[in-house]
């Protein structure tokens, strides 16, 4: 078979003009950004709304694997299977982060004949928004400490000069580290404001560091928003620091909101690109699951389920990560939840969840996990059950996407589902990634079946119950442990955030995703563990608060053999290795 980025290069793509009338875009809500991508203007918003509105399907998954359980595959083969059997649909997926790129996760675009083309333009850039996050992220961090440096060089005259008030900034309180699109430890902490003895001429000198763009609260706030307005008021709440009184000093306090609203007014646009069998779809926002909330825009969304009868996107990593998020965080802001959930399985998944195996990123597979292996799939069938239940838990119906691979078994497969079907969820196989559509059409139908069910969505917990109270309901309920263990640092940000008037937000639990718990050396389905707090920051303009759990790193490293050393072109400018 093809490599990924050969299939795409070879397809034979509709013009973006063509997808657009296909779904119903009017040519002056369209802005076309080349010959296979475009725009769609905030007016399409406002019309989507009065549309009658189709359903909206969550793709999650298994506690992911180094293998890989082709979450993106699905989510996008499942639109092509809807589309074969005359389903009007959309997907909507996250843009890429350039970082895991070029790290370890290389292309994000889905894969084989179920994927997003062309895949190099979706991996690389698109149309800018993400560079748009970081400029305007970075605009802030500037302007924190130009007026850092102001306001103590000229102390009492600031405010006579300028005509603005002195806003007291604790330079040990700043809160908005600068954010940049690769994966680079180096950045993690760094010495900013450095001057010769003596001078001031570069600022003042304090320790901050570098965020990976994605974990920046803009990219939640772009994925959050929904609409314009939305967007610049979310803008002008965002805590940047505070004062030597301990109050919050916001970016509207700063006078910077509006210009970062200047720098996102184009990226609050999506983008509309195609499938391999050109199903329509959004690409917007793209916030980790592990660091941030983990969904692609709620303007997407909206949009889509304004055009199509079924509305297909995904959240990051497993039903513990993305989909939980989707239902507490992106559900609230958006006034919807999924209408039902679709989790991906793999048979090497489940084997690799089940314990007995040594796994680690970047290092070579053992042969006997892709071969049978009946008490190895049974030990890993739990986490597939505790995922079926965790989807449950929030009243939406659930199908379970079986995603087959060249040497799985039939006897393995039949096994696996005749015990999915027994736990009460829907089970379809998908051979999506090798025949595109025509290998999605048993899940599609399916997941038509389980639309038909009547959804009584909820959220986990109630957003006005205390901070505390919260993460005692994530821990326990969420994950299955038996409590949290909050550290003095995160009693203190508690008290503090309670204090200023935030503990009304929904949190947002930043853990790895290799476990559901949050210690990734525990596999399947841990219970005796308790969830520690390490601290907690504060995203109000995303509006949620934001908890670090574990050792979880905002900026990620490169490997020792990172997926950019496999990247090139060739003579004529084509883009090769990106999906190695």
């Amino acid at each position: 078979m093809k490599s990924d980025i050969a299939i795409s290069q070879a397809a034979e793509l509709r013009p973006i003009t063509d997808i657009a009338v296909a779904a119903g875009i009017r040519t002056d809500e369209l802005i076309p950004q080349g010959q296979y991508k475009a725009k769609l203007h905030q007016k399409l918003l406002k019309r989507a709304a009065t549309a009658p509105q189709g359903k909206l399907v969550l793709v999650t998954a298994i506690t992911p694997t180094p293998l890989g359980e082709g979450k993106t595959v699905t989510t996008i083969g499942l639109s092509q299977g809807l589309n074969t059997i005359g389903q009007k649909v959309m997907a909507c997926i996250r843009q890429p982060s350039m970082g895991p790129v070029f790290g370890v996760k290389g292309g994000a675009a889905g894969g084989g004949y179920s994927q997003v083309a062309p895949m190099e333009e979706l991996n690389l850039h698109l149309t800018g928004d993400i560079h748009a996050v970081t400029a305007a992220h970075n605009l802030a961090a500037a302007a924190i400490d130009a007026r850092l440096f102001h306001e103590q060089k000229l102390g009492d005259g600031f405010e006579e000069k300028n005509g603005m008030k002195a806003l007291n900034f604790d330079a040990d309180s700043v809160v908005w580290n600068r954010v940049v699109d690769m994966n680079d430890r180096a950045l993690r902490r760094i010495q900013i404001g450095i001057n010769e003895p003596g001078k001031t001429v570069n600022g003042i000198e304090r320790e901050s560091g570098f965020d990976i763009s994605a974990a920046s609260e803009l990219m939640a706030i772009l994925a959050l928003a929904s609409d314009l307005k939305d967007l610049r008021q979310r803008l002008g709440q965002v805590v940047l620091a505070y004062s030597r009184s301990g109050e919050a000093i916001t970016a509207e306090q700063v006078g910077v909101a509006g210009a970062m609203a200047a720098i996102l007014r184009d990226a609050a646009q999506p983008t509309l690109m195609q499938t391999l069998e050109g199903v329509p779809t959004l690409v917007h926002a793209g916030p980790f699951a592990n660091i941030a909330h983990g969904n692609s825009s709620i303007i997407a969304d909206r949009m889509a389920l304004g055009l199509a009868d079924i509305v297909v996107t995904e959240g990051g990593f497993g039903s513990d990560m993305g989909f939980e998020k989707a239902c507490n965080i992106k559900a609230r802001a958006a006034g919807k939840g999924p209408d039902a959930a679709v989790v991906v399985a793999t048979l090497r998944g489940l084997k690799a969840n089940s314990g007995r195996y040594d796994l680690r990123p970047g290092q070579a597979l053992p042969k006997a996990i892709f071969e049978p292996d009946a008490e190895a799939l049974e030990a890993g069938f739990a986490n597939l059950k505790w995922h079926i239940d965790n989807a449950k838990r929030y009243g939406v119906p659930v199908v379970v996407a079986l995603n087959r691979f060249p040497d799985d078994t039939d006897a393995e497969l039949n096994w696996l589902a005749d015990k999915v079907a027994q736990s009460g969820a829907k089970v379809a196989l998908s051979e999506a990634f090798a025949k595109g559509g025509a290998g999605a059409t048993e899940l599609a139908k399916a997941v038509v079946e389980a639309l038909a069910e009547p959804a009584e969505f909820t959220h986990l917990y109630d957003a006005e119950q205390p901070i505390e109270a919260k993460l005692l309901t994530m821990a326990e309920v969420g994950y299955g442990g038996r409590g949290i263990d909050l550290s003095e640092q995160a009693k203190a940000d508690i008290e503090r955030l309670t204090k200023l008037g935030y503990g009304h937000l929904p949190v947002c639990m930043a853990k790895t995703p290799l476990s559901i718990s949050h210690d990734p050396a525990l596999k399947g389905v841990p219970t005796d563990f308790v969830v520690p707090v390490r601290g907690l920051r504060l995203c109000a303009g995303a509006g949620f608060i934001y908890v670090l759990t574990g050792n979880v790193m905002t900026m990620p490293g490169l490997s020792d053999k990172p997926a950019y050393l496999n990247i090139d072109i060739d003579e004529d400018g084509n883009i090769t290795g990106i999906d190695e």
